[in-house]
């Protein structure tokens, strides 16, 4: 089974992030005749002298007309080393909270430089965002060196600019490409025009990359999604929790305890779609059965017993805000963890955090728009949470505003509360 990886997008407009992942589907035939005729006649009719690539992933009306992407656009292929899902997120400011969306889940971020401009405020930005989301390599692609007559005194000064940046920030795998997005230089194949570059090309980078060991399998957690009691006679004994493997490993005969009751039991056997496994880790999701008839219930969290999340209802966190309402001390919302839902009391805005210098400004009084800040939250019922840096899954929520059930705030969880 070849690994799947995750990986998002990100730069300032016109850096090339469409054109980017269509020569990745281009040059690695992950497209069809029909689809190339399509994009070669809208190119044609827009009157561009090339191909433009990028409206392989420009899907919406609007995107293609004025040539800039808005919303996440993920985007699946395949090579024979691995299975890679796209996440494309806009590059202007005001769409920071989907770039948050699509990077939530990532394993590697790509972040897109143009070589001519260098690294610019939504450079810095989508990096601290990458680092703020935990997300464990950062390839940083130095694109349209073709404008630059492929200079190699160019990309050094981007990338020693770059590098003194991501040192104030929490960046463990840091790589850099220098690459033509439109002509496909060390994209797919490594380029004859840069002959002073020894590193890999993009695609073999994306293929090399090492995820599994970003998991984490010490801490056995697992949310229960839903109660799976079938109701044919010939299983009517039957009764497994399903959902899906948010940390550790776990197997038949494992000791667990469920929160929050505290009682304990062990796994009888651990159930998939085409049958029993010996074991289950991150992503996996699986049906777990229990040994002893326990109430169980959705929200409900099994675990070691001698390695638990933490429990409470007084939780820190960063926060990105989503919402035209700002977010202030005192706002009221609803509160997802893991499969739990909750209502969240904003206790104390700490700080909003400005982006570009990493500054703390302490004394600010509401989160608008697209703002990070640390926030202290209050909630209805007790969440089991893990610190983001820990256990992405566990260690992140969102924010619902209850009138309009629209999503509001995404955001990681630092520790409890004081």
């Amino acid at each position: 089974m070849s690994e799947l990886l995750r990986l998002a997008t990100a730069g300032s407009v016109d850096d090339g992030k469409s054109t980017l992942i269509g020569r990745l589907l281009y040059d690695s035939k992950q497209i069809f005749e029909d689809q190339l005729e399509s994009i070669e006649r809208v190119s044609l009719a827009r009157g561009d002298q090339y191909v433009d690539l990028a409206l392989l992933t420009d899907g919406l009306r609007a995107e293609r007309e004025q040539g800039i992407t808005i919303d996440v656009a993920y985007r699946y292929f395949a090579t024979p080393k691995r299975k890679f899902i796209i996440a494309d997120t806009p590059g202007h400011v005001q769409y920071t909270r989907n770039m948050v969306t699509g990077a939530s889940t990532a394993d590697l971020a790509m972040i897109l430089v143009d070589a001519r401009k260098g690294v610019l405020e939504q450079s810095r930005r989508h990096a601290f965002i990458a680092s703020l989301l935990r997300i464990p390599h950062l390839v940083v692609c130095v694109n349209k060196m073709d404008l630059v007559g492929y200079d190699a005194d160019v990309f050094e000064r981007i990338k020693d600019e770059f590098r003194a940046f991501a040192m104030k920030l929490d960046v463990t795998d840091l790589t850099f490409v220098p690459i033509s997005a439109l002509n496909g230089d060390n994209v797919v194949q490594r380029s004859g025009n840069m002959g002073w570059y020894e590193g890999p090309s993009l695609l073999h980078q994306l293929e090399e990359v090492h995820v599994a060991s970003d998991r984490n399998l010490i801490d056995g957690r697992f949310p229960v999604q839903y109660v799976i009691r079938p109701m044919s006679t010939d299983h009517h004994d039957y009764r497994g929790y399903a959902g899906v493997v948010a940390g550790g490993v776990f197997k038949p005969g494992d000791e667990v305890v469920v929160l929050p009751s505290g009682f304990a039991t062990t796994i009888e056997r651990i159930d998939m779609f085409d049958g029993p496994v010996d074991e289950a880790f991150p992503p996996m999701s699986v049906t777990l059965v229990l040994a002893d008839d326990l109430d169980v219930s959705r929200g409900d969290m099994i675990s070691r017993p001698h390695n638990q999340p933490t429990v409470g209802q007084d939780v820190d966190a960063m926060v990105c805000w989503m919402a035209d309402t700002p977010l202030r001390a005192g706002s009221k919302l609803a509160i997802k963890h893991t499969t739990r839902s909750a209502r969240a009391l904003v206790r104390e805005l700490r700080y909003r955090l400005d982006i570009n210098t990493l500054h703390r400004v302490e004394d600010a009084e509401q989160l608008v728009l697209n703002e990070i800040g640390r926030v202290a939250l209050r909630t209805t019922v007790p969440l089991f949470y893990d610190e983001y840096r820990r256990n992405r899954m566990t260690g992140s929520f969102i924010l619902i505003d209850e009138v309009t059930n629209s999503t509001v705030g995404a955001g990681m969880i630092l520790g409890p509360s004081a």
